[in-house]
């Protein structure tokens, strides 16, 4: 038998049933045996985010692909607990936040591709300035905001997000979409091209090739972006028990950065640039292999190889010795900085998912390198000499395990306590003004998940998890008191399914130790003990009577800074309300979309300043609502071909943050009006 064609179905629940049901088809439950274990975690729950012990979500279909979907950005923001900032209109620079964590670089969750860590140093850079995803490419996202830290670390007290690539067809499959998407306000034109062509060669090698390019630019001036992904994939079956598969891929993006703007020039025209040396080059080699044993159903044995050889250079602007800031959008620029990055980055990691009896266990292991230089140069406008200011190397070695076993207590309980192992070992070394360093981040992780089936309707789950965050290379060489950082994560919740209905409500606390946040001005802080805690909502209605799907989630969160300078304030960047509403609907060959999310007000620095700036550093960031809808044909000249219009930002609210990497200082505008027109084929 093969189980790698079972395996994308498999459950890693130990003996007890999977209960199945699909909510939005109003089929009733049905109890199924286990089928084989798996040693990804995040596979063996995706059969059923329903039971899975801790908050999650996973997108696929219309919630990714919609015509009401601009880019990544807009599809995450509509799951509960998730804030996002969107810098460029593009994608190619999410800033995303989980459950109040700031969304700067999405550096407070482990952003996962097809499993595997998407920083550009899992350990010393975990901030996402490189991020190697376009959406055509991804079949599903999962976002797992509780329960995973044991098995996928380390960052990932809020959560992790794994981002899934478009699997290999079992018949030749050919896919293409053309997407083109106008700003309103400038017209300017952001063309997206994707071609995926595979499928199974013979009954053992299955191939694939994808490939999707961005051209043109976003709503604003100083905004032109060009993309380029390719990807190919492949897996071969060397017998009933063993088989390989693996990835290579090239990502290369060339964009000019827009930036910040000051609040003067913020109100004459918002889709302006004042940060017109601003601009961000990057590529980035990625691969992974793995080896897989199943000798049986109870069996599962992976190990995976992967690295990256990655190049980041951020341009910015700077005003020195003038009497501003150096972001100051308003003040004259004297220079142009460069901020080069070489990344190596290898990895092993082997897993075995075993079911004995009542019990699953899951072991793994990894071991990665990290080889880092770090450079800065500037020069002066108007001279082609750059002088050097900054030439950092670091290398990282790290080493992490961890065991878990889940328990079928019988009764629909089970309960799976785990334990994880990290240590990471970075030296600094100096290179241009001599001097070196090291720090070493060591932490045990223990984790305990809770999950109670109480009927075919209800499932009840409770997790407590500790997570770990090394200092970063950015932060070793920083005056200020930074430190590596810890935190546990407690959640409790429920989930209720029952004919056309879905609901669900988790409570969830994150208490932190030596939070280290980013000041406007980019200036490091360490916030001491913080303490995070909310509650996530979310009601769905899918009738079979109707051809319509409501939708709607709310997310409340109240921060609190515990010691420091300012205990008792809010946490930066930690909107208290975020509230979505959705509805789709299809009648015939015609389909479509409104949708409505709102974020409430919050504060851009730890002294809670509400005042802003003259320079708009800081201040008070302003509460928003943006409104998209779609509308789409299915055309009859292909099995599977649409053609799609979305409105993007219907009512053109004017909101911003604050606080964007190379150009700290000002106002960041959100995305203005846009329209797009999508034509999707599949044959």
């Amino acid at each position: 038998m093969h189980y790698l064609r079972i395996l994308p179905l498999a459950v890693a629940i130990s003996a007890a049933s999977v209960q199945l049901a699909s909510a939005e088809e109003g089929t009733s439950s049905t109890t199924l045996d286990t089928l084989v274990v798996t040693s990804d975690w995040l596979s063996a729950a995706h059969l059923d985010p329903r039971t899975t012990p801790g908050a999650r979500q996973s997108l696929e279909g219309d919630a990714l692909q919609g015509g009401d979907i601009r880019h990544l950005e807009d599809a995450l923001a509509r799951v509960p607990g998730v804030h996002v900032q969107d810098e460029t209109g593009t994608g190619i620079l999410p800033n995303i936040g989980v459950r109040g964590l700031s969304p700067r670089r999405s550096e407070r969750v482990q952003i996962l591709v097809d499993g595997i860590p998407a920083a550009l140093g899992p350990y010393s850079n975990i901030g996402v300035s490189l991020f190697p995803v376009t959406l055509p490419t991804l079949e599903r996202v999962d976002v797992v905001r509780g329960g995973a830290a044991v098995h996928y670390g380390p960052n990932n007290v809020g959560g992790v997000l794994n981002f899934v690539t478009r699997g290999i067809p079992q018949q030749a499959e050919t896919q293409l979409r053309e997407r083109l998407t106008v700003d309103e306000a400038t017209g300017h034109v952001l063309s997206e091209h994707y071609l995926r062509t595979g499928g199974q060669v013979n009954e053992r090698l299955g191939m694939q090739f994808q490939a999707s390019l961005t051209r043109g630019e976003a709503g604003r001036e100083h905004s032109g972006t060009e993309v380029d992904n390719f990807i190919v994939d492949a897996d071969y079956q060397l017998n009933d028990a063993h088989w390989l598969d693996g990835q290579l891929q090239y990502y290369r993006v060339d964009a000019d950065l827009p930036g910040a703007l000051s609040p003067e020039a913020y109100e004459r025209d918002r889709s302006d640039s004042q940060r017109p040396h601003d601009r961000f080059e990057a590529d980035t080699w990625r691969a992974h292999l793995t080896w897989h044993w199943q000798p049986n159903k109870d069996i599962d044995f992976s190990w995976r190889q992967f690295g990256h050889q990655s190049d980041r250079t951020f341009w910015f602007g700077q005003s020195l010795g003038t009497g501003f800031h150096w972001a100051d959008p308003a003040a004259p620029t004297t220079h142009v900085a460069d901020s080069p990055r070489a990344f190596t980055v290898w990895a092993s990691e082997p897993r075995l998912a075993w079911r004995l009896g009542d019990h699953t266990l899951m072991l793994g292991a990894r071991y990665l390198e990290e080889d880092v230089d770090f450079d800065v140069n500037r020069r002066a406008i108007g001279s082609d000499v750059a002088n050097p200011v900054r030439r950092w190397d670091f290398e990282t070695r790290a080493v992490a395990a961890y065991a878990s076993d889940t328990w079928d207590l019988g009764g629909g309980w089970e309960v799976t306590p785990g334990l994880r192992y990290e240590r990471a070992e970075m030296d600094y070394a100096d290179a241009l003004k001599g001097g070196e360093d090291e720090n070493v981040a060591e932490a045990w992780l223990p984790g305990l998940t809770l999950g109670y089936a109480a009927s075919d309707s209800w499932y009840l789950f409770a997790t407590s998890q500790r997570s770990l965050t090394p200092v970063q290379l950015a932060q070793v060489t920083n005056p200020g008191d930074v430190a590596n950082e810890t935190a546990w994560n407690h959640e409790v919740g429920a989930r209720y399914t029952a004919g056309p209905w879905q609901a669900e409500a988790t409570g969830f606390v994150i208490n932190y130790e030596d939070q280290v946040v980013k000041q406007p001005d980019n200036s490091l802080k360490n916030l001491g003990e913080t303490r995070y805690h909310g509650l996530e909502t979310r009601l769905a209605w899918s009738p079979d009577a109707l051809p319509v799907r409501l939708e709607g989630s709310w997310t409340w969160l109240d921060t609190e800074q515990r010691s420091g300078e300012f205990a008792g304030n809010e946490v930066p960047n930690a909107p208290n309300h975020l509230l979505n509403l959705l509805a789709r609907w299809e009648q015939g060959n015609w389909f479509g979309s409104l949708g409505g999310r709102y974020v409430s007000e919050s504060f851009a620095d730890a002294a809670n300043t509400v005042e802003e700036s003259d320079n708009g550093s800081t201040g008070e960031l302003p509460d928003y609502w943006l409104l998209d809808a779609s509308l789409g044909y299915r055309l009859p000249f292909a099995s599977q071909a649409s053609l799609t219009l979305g409105a993007h930002n219907l009512t053109d609210d004017d909101a911003y943050f604050r606080g964007v990497d190379v150009s700290p200082v000002g106002r960041v505008p959100l995305p203005g009006r846009a329209y797009s027109l999508t034509l999707d084929m599949t044959f």
